[in-house]
């Protein structure tokens, strides 16, 4: 039959710890050698399947758990952009970003549900950045933004469709927010910002902005309060900041209830 694998029990113990072959010379009637040659026979692969353990089969399954762990993300760079004028380190700590807890206010648009995976990736593959924060803001639907002074606008004090949210085990977070609005010379986006706390020296950050079909754009500019503001005047080929790498961070648009889902896969190298 040849020589059994390391750690292999052809007879293995029954249900009271006592082994098939220990068994067999306590029978009164033991089987011949050639019968219990012919059984073997007989069962096949299923003895060995049976009684074979390998002590390091949990470790490769381990491994390969592991290795389909990492392959299993987008594991690419993805390109930092510029943060913008109007970040504001609020810490709203929230998922919905429609309210403006200053006076309880809801920004009106087109709902959006918006998901992000942020992996950390490295010469090994890729692995969920757990415990990261991350900040989005945007503008309204009429191209304004909270908490900041422009020359067309002065929202100080207010506080709506700002927030961040910190990743899960499985580097995921997700925001309730609407379709961003407009303003001159900027296609549609939305900024993020991704942080994490070092235990010891300096934390790592990543900033970004995150982008939209044209074509899915220009239908929701139609709808109210967008129309008010008028005819799109730049898209994302017209827009140098889109044009350094912004292709990478177009959001995957899916319908749903009242407007849209859109998730997205962000890879950052904190080394």
């Amino acid at each position: 039959m040849g020589s059994a694998p390391p750690y292999c029990n052809l007879f293995p113990p029954n249900h009271r710890g006592v082994r098939g072959d220990q068994l067999v010379k306590r029978m009164k009637n033991p089987l011949t050698r050639r019968q219990t040659l012919s059984l073997l026979r007989a069962a096949g692969t299923a003895i060995l399947v049976i009684g074979c353990t390998s002590r390091k089969s949990s470790s490769a399954q381990a491994q390969y758990s592991s290795k389909a762990k990492l392959t299993s993300l987008a594991c690419v760079v993805s390109p930092q952009q510029t943060e913008g004028p109007y970040f504001v380190d609020d810490k709203l700590n929230r998922s919905d970003i429609r309210t403006d807890p200053t006076d309880g206010t809801v920004k009106e648009g087109v709902p959006l549900q918006l998901t992000l995976k942020i992996s950390q990736v490295s010469s090994n593959g890729c692995v969920p950045l757990e415990n990261a924060i991350v900040d989005i803001w945007h503008c309204d639907a009429l191209g304004v933004y909270s908490d900041v002074q422009d020359r067309s606008f002065n929202t100080v004090g207010k506080k709506f469709l700002r927030g961040y949210q910190t990743t899960d085990a499985n580097g995921t977070v997700n925001f309730t927010t609407i379709y961003p609005g407009w303003y001159p010379g900027r296609t549609t986006h939305i900024h993020v910002k991704v942080r994490t706390q070092a235990t010891s020296g300096q934390g790592y950050e990543f900033i970004s902005q995150l982008y939209f079909d044209d074509s899915i754009s220009n239908q929701v500019y139609t709808l109210a309060p967008y129309a008010s503001k008028g005819q799109h005047t730049a898209n994302n080929a017209q827009d140098g900041i889109f044009n350094d790498g912004g292709a990478q961070m177009l959001l995957k648009l899916t319908p749903a209830e009242n407007g849209y889902g859109a998730t997205l896969d962000i890879g950052v190298q904190m080394t």
